[in-house]
Formats: C-alpha cells, structure tokens, sequence
C-alpha cells in the first residue's frame, strides 16, 4: 500500500509562453525521468507530442506525467496557456490537490494567467508560484509581486530572493535557511553550491525573512503568542505554518529562477513537497444524486473505501481510447468491472497505465490518489463518475462552456467523407467544449469552438492525425435571440379531417428574464380546464421551438411562460394536440413579444507597446469595442474591453500589424448582448437568403 502522506497530484499552469513547458521538462529531468532535456523552441519537449504543438510551439492538450522527487511521487499535468484551450485547465484542476501558478518575470501576471488562477480559485487548488524567466531582459521579481497583489488580489508569501536580474542572475537565496543557491554558468541544474547570503543582500534578506514570519506565525496561536514573547520558532515550525496556509489559501509560496537556465527549479520542488497538499489533506469531493443535487455524502481519499474515480479527460491514440481518471476512494484493478453512474453501464478495465506523455507503463491496480489512464472503456466522456457497482455514487460533475464560434467543413472526396463521422466523433469525446452538428437545409457539417485557433486546430488535427482532408468555410458567430415585452395570448389548435379529430387550446403570458435564467415553464390552470396531464406536453411543445427563433433561427434564450388558461375536448384533445398548439403558438406570440437578436460579446485584454497604443485603441473603436481599463507596464500598455465577436475576426493578424508583432491579446466569452439594428437587419436578411 502506498503512502498517500507522499504523493503530490500537481498541475502546471500559466499565460501563453510563461515557461510552463519548460518547467516541467526540467523537474522531469530533475527527477531523473528523461535523460535529454527536450526544448519547446525545437519542437522536443516530452510533454508537447502533437504535431500541431510541436510546429506552433505552444501546448494545446494537457499531458500527464509522473516522476519522483525526494521519495515523493509526482502526479504532474502540464496545461496549455492559450485562452481557446482553458477547458484543458479547467478540467485538469478539477481533479488536481495543487498547482504551481508560473509567471513570467518580464511580462508579470498577463491576461492567461488572470482566467488560470480565477479558475484555480473555483476549485479551491492550493498552489505555489514560480515567477520565471529570470534571466530575461526587464525582468523584475519584486514588480511581479506586486502584480500577483493587486492584479489577482492574492497574497504571496515570499520564500526566495533572486541573486542578480537579467544577464546576470546566477541563484535565490532561500529565506528560511538563509543559504545562497548559486549556479554556474554551465546550465546544468545539478552545477551548484549553498554559500552565505551575499553581503549586499543582507539587509533585504532580513527585511523579507521577517515578512515571512510574520504571515507564517499567524496560522498557529501558540506559535504567534512565543513570537511576539521574542522567541522566534525553528524551521520546522516555520514550515508547518507555512504548509498550514498554504492549503488554506490564506496564501501562496512564490519562488523565482530560470526554468530554460536550469536555475531555481530544487528550490521550488523542495516547495512542493513541504506546502502542497497531499490527496488526504484537501477538502473531498461532494457527491451528487442523478439530478446534480448534493447528497451531503462526501469521497473522502481512502485506498479502503468503495471505489469513486472521476474521468476527467478522453484521449484517442492508435490502442484505442485512453480514458484518463483520478481515483478518490478505494482502488481498481486490471479485469476489474465498474460502473459509470451517467450511463447506468458497467465497464471492464481491459489495462490500466501509468502515462509518461505519449508513452505509458502498464500496472496492476491504482488507489486513491492516482492519476492514471485506463484502456478498454467504451462508453465514458468527460466529468463521468466510475464507481463501485455495489455502492453506487455520483462526483460532482464538470461544466464546460457552450461554444461561441462555428465553421463549416465538408470532405473534399468521397474517401474523406467515410473518415469524416468516425473521425469528428472521436474528437468530440476528446473536448467537451468542442461540438458539431449537421444543418438540416444545407447538409454541411458545423464544427463549433471557443475560439479561432481553436477550430484551426481541429481541422489541422482532422487532416493530419485522421486523414480526413476538409473544405472550410468562413467563421460564424453563435448569435442567440430573446423577447423584450410581455405579452399575454391565447391559441387553439383545431383539426377535423374524418376520424378523431385534434383539439388543444391555450391561454399563456410570455415574459422576459434576467440574462441568464434560461427558459422556464408554470402553469396556473385552476379548475380543469387544461387537464394536468396535459401540461408537460405544453411545456414540451415551447421548449422544443426555443431552439429555432423566429428573427434568424437562432436559439431563444431567457423567456418564462406562463400557462393561464385554455380548453379541452373531451373526444379529440391529446397530448400531440396540446403539444401542436404550443409549437404553433411559439411562432405566433414571439415576433409580438419583442423579440430581439443577441450577439456574443467578448472579454478582451490586449498588450501593446506604448508607441501603437492608439492605434490599438482607434481600431478597437472600429470593432464597436468598449474600452474598460488602461493600465501602463513597464514594458507596455494593457488595454481591457468588450468586442462583439462578430467584429473580432483576424483581429491577430492586424494587431501584429500596428505592433510591429509585438502585440498580443487574450479573449473569451462574457456575455449575450442585444446587437444594434443595422447588424440585426443584416444577419436576418442573411438568414432569410440563406432560407430561399
């Protein structure tokens, strides 16, 4: 039986080129996992095995790897940083114990990080920081500590101090031992020597040690109380604290080095292993009934206990469908049948592995704690529960975000036409926040995403890993519709053709919500006019026409309505009928009620350099974007606003542009906004042509 007192379930998180990559290439070379340092720039890194990864140099999937680190083992994800990919960090900290949060030391907290942390956050993951890039031209550790204060509200608890910026960083000194880390110049992280603090530090390194006791002392009464007796506690102690908190997430241990320099990395894995928790020391996961309802039952980490795992991510390779899992309660071995509570199935685990990136190693059993990938389940997606068939439970699910662009694709030839389904539905089991769907009128396929190089990639990855070679058409944007006025009406739904007849009539009120609340149904029928049997199917009947507008065709979002009154037919009144009335006062009543086009408006947060500032902001404006905030860096300005998506095409390409390609911008989904009347017009004669 392992000890779980020694296993860390870490992830690796941060903004778009934040050194995540390369951080976790070098704990693995660290921990004497691979031999060879893999370096993203060349497209080597262990971690990045996608082609697409390997090209674009950026992360796109999470990968799972495992190593060990003073005889505790390391559970690491290592998550994208692009905004189209945040799904991968969403899911992966929702089955992490901890994290470390990476910053970059010249760019500071940028938009990525912002939306990782927010998430982390949710999840209530305690986390170390590494403040990275040391080595880089306007790097400053103490200005990136005021960022992660002000800019993500947090509070870091400073544990090293870097010797030296820029050119000539050469280590940290570690504040609770008051040793100099020092490394040489060869780039090998085993290369270096503990010494003294150097003599123009000392000062600082008191001043900081004294912060950190301080913040630390006050997890624990006692200790605070000998403390301000004049008694400072030993490390031990000091640790203890600081590990206290830490999983509090009263605060969060930040360190600093160069991660491609080899430099700060021991430091920061010593950090690990004594603040982050382990799977016993973190709050269990909630469990939930079949309607996501909390049970008050709890899947407290117990190797001992029935089995409660959690598939957090599907992965297709040439052996099949890697169903990747954390086991929270009890343990499973190979052969083993378990049942998946969302689909009522049992499942045999045909294999279970160990995964070092791409590459696995097969084991026997796994226990709570693990992380680990299992082979042979048919019927799992992401955020389902495996469970004990005995003693069933269900984890609180995962939800995703609903798509907010959409392309469509249609094969090139007959071959690719073959391969297309299989290929689309393997993929879509892959990426909960990647759907598709068929047009009834066109016969064209849509493949709907979260962003731009989100759908570009997708097709990259139909073309190359599935063969499938695809036309693509221009970008859509999700719109949605609603209604503005209440409206109070009444339909009957009368049809005598020989035979039964059909014969349903309804008296309603529609009103608008608040954006948000969705779609609701109640009756107020009072003495039987409407038969109670016959409500769901009235219910029926407007919930199924929401999905079709009557401006564009888009979905209608945010309406309640309201059963009132209305008639039966003793003879020729059915279910069909009622339901037939509804569908058909749908199309009546809406146009009535003031229905309105939404469109997606976007959270932007865009860098550029001081000189192209207004120019960004000019074509901003152009893009009907608000400008919320502007926030001078030392390296540049920030500008925070909100664009409509529909303006926010290619906007990549043109920012490169007026920067010079110094420019960048992060975007995701805020919220449904009513579009102005010359945009609305446009998109319904679109429709309407489109239609003919």
């Amino acid at each position: 039986m392992a000890d779980l007192s020694k296993y860390r379930n870490i992830g690796i998180f941060a903004h778009v080129d934040a050194g995540k990559t390369t951080t976790t290439e070098r704990i693995l070379k660290l921990t004497g996992k691979i031999h060879k340092t893999g370096e993203v720039h060349d497209g080597a890194a262990t971690t990045d095995f996608m082609e697409q990864e390997q090209e674009r140099g950026i992360t796109i999937q999470s990968a799972a790897t495992t190593c060990f680190w003073d005889d505790h083992r390391f559970n690491i994800i290592d998550t994208p940083g692009h905004v189209d990919f945040t799904i991968e960090v969403y899911r992966s900290l929702k089955v992490l114990d901890g994290g470390v949060g990476v910053f970059c030391g010249s760019g500071g907290v940028e938009p990525q990080s912002e939306t990782n942390w927010r998430y982390a956050n949710e999840s209530e993951v305690a986390r170390v920081i590494l403040v990275n890039k040391m080595d880089r031209i306007g790097a400053d550790y103490y200005r990136v500590i005021d960022q992660i204060k002000t800019i993500l509200a947090a509070k870091p608890i400073v544990m090293v101090l870097p010797i030296g910026f820029e050119d000539d960083f050469k280590g940290v000194v570690d504040l609770l031992t008051r040793k100099a880390w020092v490394w040489d110049e060869t780039g090998l992280p085993e290369n270096y020597t503990l010494e003294d603090v150097p003599a123009d530090m000392v000062d600082k390194v008191e001043q900081y040690r004294n912060e950190l006791i301080e913040m630390a002392v006050e997890q624990d009464d006692d200790v605070l109380e000998q403390y301000l007796e004049g008694n400072e506690p030993d490390i031990d102690t000091l640790k203890r604290c600081i590990r206290k908190g830490t999983i509090n997430l009263d605060f969060f241990p930040t360190y600093c080095g160069s991660a491609f320099k080899n430099k700060g990395i021991q430091p920061l894995l010593n950090g690990v292993v004594d603040y982050l928790p382990s799977p016993t020391e973190v709050v269990p996961q909630p469990e939930v009934d079949l309607d996501g309802v909390e049970t008050g039952e709890v899947a407290t980490v117990d190797p001992d206990g029935p089995l409660r795992a959690l598939a957090f991510k599907i992965m297709d390779d040439q052996y099949g469908a890697l169903t990747f899992t954390r086991i929270y309660t009890g343990k499973v071995k190979k052969g083993d049948t378990i049942l998946n509570t969302f689909t009522g199935k049992t499942e045999r685990v045909g294999r279970i592995v160990e995964m070092h990136a791409d590459s696995r190693e097969d084991r026997d059993y796994a226990q709570a704690g693990d992380i680990i990938a299992l082979v042979g389940l048919k019927n799992v997606q992401t955020g389902h529960t495996l469970c004990d068939p005995k003693n069933p439970a269900t984890l609180e699910p995962m939800v995703f975000p609903d798509p907010v662009i959409s392309i469509a694709v249609s094969p090139k030839d007959k071959a690719a036409s073959e391969k297309l389904g299989e290929a689309i539905g393997k993929m879509v089991k892959e990426d909960p926040s990647f759907h598709v769907e068929t047009d009834q009128d066109s016969g064209e396929t849509i493949l709907k995403g979260m962003g731009e190089l989100h759908l570009d990639i997708k097709v990259d990855i139909l073309k190359r890993t599935h063969g499938c070679e695809v036309e693509v058409g221009a970008p859509q944007v999700a719109y949605r519709e609603t209604i503005t006025k209440r409206l109070e009406d009444s339909y009957t739904h009368k049809k005598q053709s020989g035979g039964s007849g059909q014969f349903g009539k309804i008296d309603f009120i529609l009103e608008p919500l608040e954006p948000g609340e969705g779609f609701q149904f109640e009756s107020k029928v009072v003495g039987g006019n409407v038969p109670k049997e016959y409500w769901p199917a009235v219910e029926k009947g407007f919930k199924f026409s929401k999905d079709k507008g009557v401006l564009a065709g888009f979905p209608c979002l945010d309406f309640k309505v309201t059963l009132v009154d209305g008639a039966f037919h003793a003879v020729d009144s059915s279910a069909v009928a009622f339901e037939i009335a509804a569908r058909s006062a749908y199309r009546q009543s809406m146009p009535k009620a003031g229905a309105q086009l939404l469109e997606p408006i976007m959270k932007l947060d865009v860098f550029s350099p001081e000189d192209n500032v207004g120019d960004v902001i000019g074509d901003l404006n152009r893009r009907r974007g608000m400008i919320k905030t502007q926030d001078s860096t030392p390296t540049g300005v920030r500008v925070k606003a909100d664009a409509p998506l529909s303006d926010m095409f290619g906007y990549i390409g043109d920012l490169r542009t007026m920067t010079s390609g110094r420019g960048q911008f992060s975007m995701e989904f805020s919220h449904y906004a009513p579009c102005p009347r010359n945009v609305a017009e446009e998109i319904m004669a679109k429709a309407a042509e489109e239609k003919k």
